[in-house]
């Protein structure tokens, strides 16, 4: 993570790396996540692995690291957003849903699907063609755009230093840094709107190659549509200020997306060209609306359309070709249904989804869907203040360049190398302390309740959540997952943190509201959500793991919802809100369920 190997996936590369880790790997693989570290892993020939799989076969339940071989068969699929676990096989032309959790097998041809995954119908979907020889010149194309892709942000600091200097002055000693310092806010903004054009440049070009239905992965259709979902994942952590905010619907219209009026959107990933979101609608923290699939050399993409006034919850996903009517829900963790069982009003639950009663909330129009002029001039003004974690995080990497530079200069290379680790620390701690004088700063402690979309405290949760994800998420959190150093610094920012508690997340949004009990594990990619975000009103409550409870990885809790003691939560689940799972109990499922077999 911290060499920022997850910008490779689907990059030629890449199977080199993985091969480099211990991978065994047929040919004509095509593999778009990020393999494990531990080489544990099988790919057979012609296999497909999409975007954002958790291959990395291993997770932790209280004191026990579950750790074993995954294999993925010749010509299987592995869907979107899915995991694989210790121990699960995909057997050869299987074929395994988005969003899915498999613990044990696929036996052969068959398509499972959900969390935990079940048999969802006997015979896999099988290619879209039959398979076709694969150029290696088109290998060279992608790396080709993996090389350009890396290199935007690189020319965006370029033109963000030439901006400072030609207003301060080029330096002559190091005295005139003050005045470079004066200038930085120009000149990162400068240096943002660079790397904000070119990807609208990247995105509008590959654009032009993009056509709905099915192409070979190696083709210009290809890599453009890879280029493009790669290019918008990375701009989600560059331009992290962008989102979640009253300009990035103006940003997505840009890009090519068909976006209606007052859509909210948050950290979305799509495809511009084929998606429509009409009016209204809010699109939550990292969802998925389109993407591609891929099966047998071949990448499909469809168009996706998003109703007036529906929801689309954190993490939900609307797969390539479907809809989510008018004033429908896709909720946390989600995916949309086909098209033919859509329907206006609705409301889906889980993956594979199914129903989900649920009654519409009231609000203040004025404060939700139709604001006066008053407030959208305040809110733009404090979202302007995103800036003030950008120049931070901007300067941070500046100083610690100064400092090795200082040291090089008064001593030798050598003892600059061996001191970049305590300097980064020092950084690290920095941003850290940064982040947590904001929260306080901003939003004070945080208590149960609801505001509406329109109103100071969401506003002002959002810069901070900005302090957190611009400087605390790529300075620390990384670099002190799963060690007590983590613990303190969320006990800093309000959080009830017990002893012994293991976390390798960075999301838990309203610390103040999180309660975690001695020896509580919080695996990797959870979230401990103590808010939603319905009829845009958000909502917050208590999330509670007491005493030596167990939430797997990839999975979610919502608010007002408790695990009890030395209970576990398996991965790719669901906690719905309120619910309070006893002690000692297993529970698995997108939503929960009990779980009637011994943790794996």
């Amino acid at each position: 993570d911290e060499l920022g190997a997850h910008g490779l996936a689907g990059a030629p590369w890449m199977l080199w790396y993985a091969r480099l880790l211990g991978v065994r790997m047929g040919k004509n693989v095509d593999l778009h996540s990020l393999p494990p570290v531990t080489g544990m892993l099988t790919l057979g020939k012609g296999c497909s692995i999409e975007q954002e799989v958790d291959l990395s076969g291993h997770w932790i339940e209280g004191d026990v690291l579950h750790l074993g071989e995954v294999e993925v068969g010749e010509r299987a699929r592995v869907g979107a957003r899915s995991t694989l676990l210790p121990g699960a096989r995909v057997g050869d032309d299987a074929e395994v849903g988005p969003g899915s959790a498999v613990f044990g097998v696929v036996p052969v041809g068959e398509f499972w699907s959900g969390s935990p995954a079940v048999r969802a119908a006997r015979e896999a979907r099988g290619p879209w063609q039959p398979p076709e020889a694969r150029a290696q010149v088109w290998m060279l194309l992608y790396g080709i755009a993996a090389a350009v892709l890396a290199l935007l942000p690189a020319v965006a600091i370029g033109v963000g230093v030439l901006v400072g200097v030609a207003l301060a002055g080029v330096p002559t000693s190091y005295t005139d840094i003050g005045a470079l310092l004066a200038w930085s806010p120009v000149a990162v903004a400068a240096g943002c709107a660079t790397l904000a054009a070119l990807i609208w440049v990247v995105v509008r070009l590959a654009g032009l190659a993009i056509t709905p239905g099915v192409h070979p992965v190696r083709s210009l259709a290809g890599v453009a549509v890879w280029s493009t979902m790669q290019v918008l994942d990375e701009a989600r952590t560059w331009l992290f200020p962008l989102y979640s905010s009253t300009l990035t619907p103006l940003w997505l219209r840009a890009l090519g997306a068909k976006i209606g009026k007052h859509v909210e959107a948050s950290t979305v990933l799509m495809i511009p060209g084929l998606t429509q979101v009409n009016d209204q609608s809010f699109l939550a923290d990292d969802t998925l609306i389109g993407g591609y699939e891929l099966g047998g050399g071949w990448l499909r993409v469809e168009r996706v359309k998003i109703g007036k006034r529906a929801f689309v919850g954190n993490s939900g996903m609307a797969a390539p070709g479907r809809k989510v009517p008018k004033a429908s829900l896709v909720a946390v963790l989600s995916a949309a249904p086909r098209r033919k069982r859509a329907q206006k009003g609705e409301s889906w639950l889980g993956s594979p989804p199914a129903p989900l009663r649920r009654a519409a909330g009231e609000a203040d129009s004025g404060r939700t869907y139709d604001p006066p002029t008053r407030l959208k001039i305040a809110r733009a003004l404090v979202e302007l203040a995103r800036l003030v974690p950008q120049t931070l995080a901007v300067l941070l990497y500046a100083g610690v360049g100064y400092v090795l530079v200082r040291v090089w200069e008064a001593t030798d290379l050598l003892v600059a190398i061996l001191v970049t680790g305590p300097v980064l620390a020092v950084a690290g701690a920095v941003a850290a302390g940064i982040t947590v004088a904001a929260k306080w700063l901003l939003v004070g402690r945080i208590r149960a309740g609801s505001h509406p979309l329109w109103s100071w405290f969401v506003w002002a949760n959002e810069l901070a959540d900005t302090f957190v994800e611009v400087l605390a998420a790529p300075w620390f959190t990384g670099a002190v997952s799963g060690t007590p150093v983590l613990n303190l610094w969320f006990r800093a920012l309000g959080a009830k943190i017990g002893r012994g508690v293991w976390i390798e997340t960075h999301w838990l949004p309203e610390t103040d509201l999180v309660e975690l009990g001695d020896g509580a594990t919080v695996n990797a990619g959870t979230v401990v959500q103590t808010h939603l975000f319905h009829d845009r009103v958000l909502a917050l409550d208590e999330v509670v793991l007491r005493r030596g409870a167990t939430l797997g990885p990839n999975s979610v809790i919502l608010p007002a919802a408790a695990i009890g003691r030395h209970a576990v939560v398996g991965p790719v689940s669901l906690v719905m809100r309120g619910e309070s799972l006893p002690d000692k109990t297993l529970w698995i499922g997108n939503p929960i369920g009990p779980w009637d077999q011994a943790a794996p």
